[in-house]
Formats: structure tokens, sequence, C-alpha cells
């Protein structure tokens, strides 16, 4: 038979198909959910609820393939590098890391709870001292959080690595050769190699108000108390005062500025104001606060703060933290919307020097970060400093305005945990009770070891330049952490209540 509809244009053009039978494999419902592929917004509940569905459309679809290849790039590498793959229990025990465990009822042991790991932590510092010298697996945690756009609830994924006899530097090494090799795998953005930035928490707290600073941002924020300390302007009075300088900013109408203000007053931000003024290319300041900035407060600021002509300058004032929280919200906010971040580019860099502890809202010291991290100064930093001044050996890897990874040089001396747990309220005897795994194991010569985990779902985010981390999942919750898929939450029978030992407490209402 001749051809009719050849195509050289295709790779399919030559090849004609003309059916003698057709047998229908899989019927489908006339009417679908929503159009696969359609450009135009289908609801998120109603992919979610049809994610079988929604996992043919294309970009998705390649997310996922892409992630597979990404989990599969990881993998060769790190065993290139000389570790070993080991799982760890799913079921383990409850342990403060930072959020709320779940838990899981036992059949056999009544009125007893398994926790589902927040992270191997425990499990990995012991196959330390089981000699397992380079640790890793793609391990999966759980958490029990509120979602956002870039924390899927529940639970998640991270390359989880640890290694004896090895340094904070040891562990940078690490990221930096995994993390700009997978990234360069999958995209043809610019990726940051060779040594990262270091950035102590302090600092990165003053001059971006964050501990996951965005580096395409150019903004930089600056301490101008000083400049103020005797200005007649009583909404700075007794406050910390910070300034964000935007070059080329007086260029800007009125309308933004107000658009600003109107940003940073919002409940959620929590600012009781935001000054700003500008300086013309004439060198005249006017608008906003202008009336309360004189010849010495306008000589100190082009002087000290580089407040340079055509520029405009914004103000935050509160008490120092607030007043930090603040204005790194609206650094990122000014980054936006004048459209300063660099762009097709990934930005590394390593926040260290973290609080070993902190107040929390009841005024009680708790650990800030991982428990079972070395403190900066060992056990006589611990007997002796006040514990707000105690640094620890832990580290964030921070990639555009992400926390990507985490991770601690190790606490492994029990004199030492004893008495870090001690500063956080919990008694030796806490320690042994909650930790005694590590506790009793601390006590047969363990290695000094240390280690990180980088975020798989985050990464392969970053890398697909998803704005949602939903879109790199193949079946994800929903913001009230649901499975509209699923269906889960759900209610159980009360059979399967009573194997496990459990009684509802409900509302006589």
């Amino acid at each position: 038979m001749e051809r009719s509809n050849k195509n050289n244009n295709i790779p399919t053009g030559e090849i004609e198909v003309i059916a003698s039978e057709i047998e229908v494999l899989g019927k489908c419902k006339n009417v679908l959910p929503f159009e696969i592929n359609s450009k135009q917004q289908v609801r998120e509940d109603l992919r979610l609820e049809y994610r079988f569905l929604d996992l043919r459309n294309e970009k998705l679809h390649n997310n996922i393939l892409l992630r597979s290849e990404i989990l599969k790039i990881l993998r060769n590498k790190m065993d290139e590098l000389g570790f070993t793959e080991i799982q760890t229990p799913i079921l383990a025990n409850s342990s403060p890391e930072g959020a709320r465990d779940y838990l899981v009822p036992s059949r056999l042991n009544p009125g007893e709870f398994y926790a589902l790991p927040q992270a191997p932590q425990q499990f990995k510092q012991l196959l330390m001292m089981g000699g397992f010298n380079k640790y890793y697996q793609i391990a999966p945690c759980f958490r029990d959080e509120d979602p956002r756009a870039d924390r899927a609830p529940g639970e998640f994924y991270q390359l989880d690595y640890e290694m004896s006899f090895a340094t904070q530097e040891d562990v940078f090494k690490v990221m930096e050769d995994v993390i700009p090799y997978t990234f360069k795998k999958f995209t043809n953005w610019k990726v940051d190699e060779g040594e990262f930035i270091r950035i102590p928490y302090k600092e990165a707290m003053e001059k971006y108000g964050i501990d996951k600073p965005d580096l395409r941002n150019p903004l930089i924020i600056q301490d101008v108390t000083q400049v103020f300390k005797h200005s007649d302007f009583n909404a700075f009075k007794d406050k910390t005062i910070k300034a964000i300088i935007v070059p080329n900013g007086a260029e800007q109408g009125r309308k933004f500025f107000d658009k600003m203000v109107e940003f940073a007053t919002d409940e959620e931000i929590g600012a009781k104001g935001l000054a700003w003024t500008k300086i013309d290319k004439e060198g005249n300041i006017t608008g906003g606060i202008a009336k309360f900035i004189t010849d010495n407060i306008k000589e100190q600021l082009q002087n000290g703060y580089n407040f340079k002509n055509n520029s405009s300058i914004f103000f935050i004032a509160d008490e120092l933290k607030k007043a930090q929280k603040i204005a790194g919200l609206v650094r990122i906010e000014l980054g936006k919307r004048l459209e300063l971040l660099e762009k097709d580019v990934y930005r590394f860099c390593f926040i260290v020097d973290f609080p070993m502890y902190e107040l929390n809202d009841e005024g009680k010291i708790e650990f800030s970060h991982n428990p079972f991290s070395m403190p900066q100064g060992g056990l006589e930093d611990l007997e002796n400093k006040n514990p707000l001044d105690i640094l620890a050996y832990q580290y964030d890897l921070v990639c555009n305005g992400y926390e990507m990874a985490s991770g601690a040089v190790r606490n492994h001396n029990p004199e030492i945990m004893i008495k870090a747990f001690k500063i956080a309220g919990y008694t030796e005897k806490d320690v042994k009770e909650r930790f005694g795994a590590l506790y009793n194991a601390f006590q047969y010569g363990t290695p000094p070891h240390a280690g990180a985990a980088p975020g798989v779902d985050r990464m392969v985010m970053l890398i697909t330049d998803s704005q949602n981390i939903r879109e790199i999942i193949a079946f994800p919750k929903n913001k009230k952490a649901r499975d509209l898929l699923m269906k889960a939450p759900s209610q159980v029978s009360q059979e399967q209540l009573q194997d496990v030992h459990i009684k509802l407490a409900v509302d006589e209402e």
C-alpha cells in the first residue's frame, strides 16, 4: 500500500500504521477531571486528588524522572568517595531534635510507642562506633511540621553522611565536591565551585537578617544605631536601627515606597513602621523622614555607609532580634520587587559558628540547633561561659536563600554530653533514659566524627527551578498535610485501636 502521509520532519515520519483490529486495554471516562498539559491554571487540590493523572503532565513527569537521575548521581558520587550505604531503622525512639515526633503505638508492648526518626542522628553516630568510618544513605526523615512552599509536611529525604576522624572542613570538602558536581550535571546555570564562602551566624544575622541568605541579592543590612543616637525622631529612640541602602533607589516613585511600608507593617511581617528617605542626583535629601536627616546624619551616612547620590534608604527600628528579622524580610522583598537578584546562577555559602543554646519563648535555655553537637571550647566553655555565648561546631549549607544542608561535628565525650544536656535542663538520668544507646556506646572508645545531610527534595526543587516542593514529589500532601489521593490521614476502626491499646478521648459535646 502506498504511503500517503510521509513526513520527513519527525522521527516516525516514514512509519504508517493501519489498524485491522482494535482492543481497548483500559477504558477511560468521557470527561477528565482536568485537561492534562493544559496551559490553563488547574486547582491544586484537584491535581492532588487525581495525582495519577497529573503525573502525566509533561513538566511534572520530567521532574520525577529527573529526581531519579539525581539520586543515581548522588549514590555514584558517594560510592566513588568511599562511603558505604547503610539503611537505619524507621521505627525508632523519640528524640528532641527540634520538631514534633510522629508516634507509632506498639501492639506487643502496651502503652509504649516508637517514633519515626526526624533524622538517623543517633544511628549514624553508632555506626561510627561500629567501625563504619564513612557512612551514607538517602534517608527518609519524619517531622510533624507545618508545610511551606519549600518544606513538605510529614516526610522528606536527605543525603545523610557521617565520617570518623573528620573535622568541619572535611565535611565541607565532601559537600563542595558532591553538590556542584550534581548541579552541573542537570543545569546550564552557573554553579559556584571550589571553597564556598563561610559566614558566621552572627554576621549573617547582621548583614542579611536571616541565617539562610540569598547571595544573589546585592543588598546588605547595616547598623546605623549610633548615627541616630541624638536624633529627634521619636520612633528611633532607644531602638536598634537597621538600614538598607538601595543604589538608584531614588528613581522609584512614592507609590513604591508606600507599598514597601504596607508590606513591612503587615501583621505577618510585624514591623511597627518602615521609615525611608532618598538622596537625589544632586545630593538633596527628599521624601519620607527627610526632615530628620540633619547635615551631620547625612554626612555620616554618606561617608560611613556608602549612601550615594540617587539612592534610597530604608530604616527598621526595634529590639535587636526583631529589627534583624524584619530587615531581613524587607531586604528579600526589595530584591524581588526591584528584580535585583542575579539570574541563572546557584550561589552557595556555609553558615558557621551557630550558638549552642538559645532562649525559648518561656525564657528557658534550650539547644538552638543539634543537641548532639560538639561545643567549641569543649567542657571548659560549658563550665565557665554564659551558655548563650557558647558556640558550637554546627553548620548549614545555603543555596539561593534555601537551607540545603545541616550538620555538625558530633559530641563523642560522655562527660561533655552530660554537661551540655544539663544546661538545657536534662538530668544525667534523662540522658541515660532517652539516649541510652549513645551514652552507653560513648563508654567504649568513640572516634571523633562529623557529618551533614543535604536535603534531596530541596536539591531537586532548586535544580528544576520549581517554586513549590510539591512539584518534585510524586505523591505529595497538601498545605494542610492531607493526602487527597489516598484520603490520609483518616479514621481507623475501633478494633485497630484496641490492637494497639489506644482509647480516643472525644469531647462530650
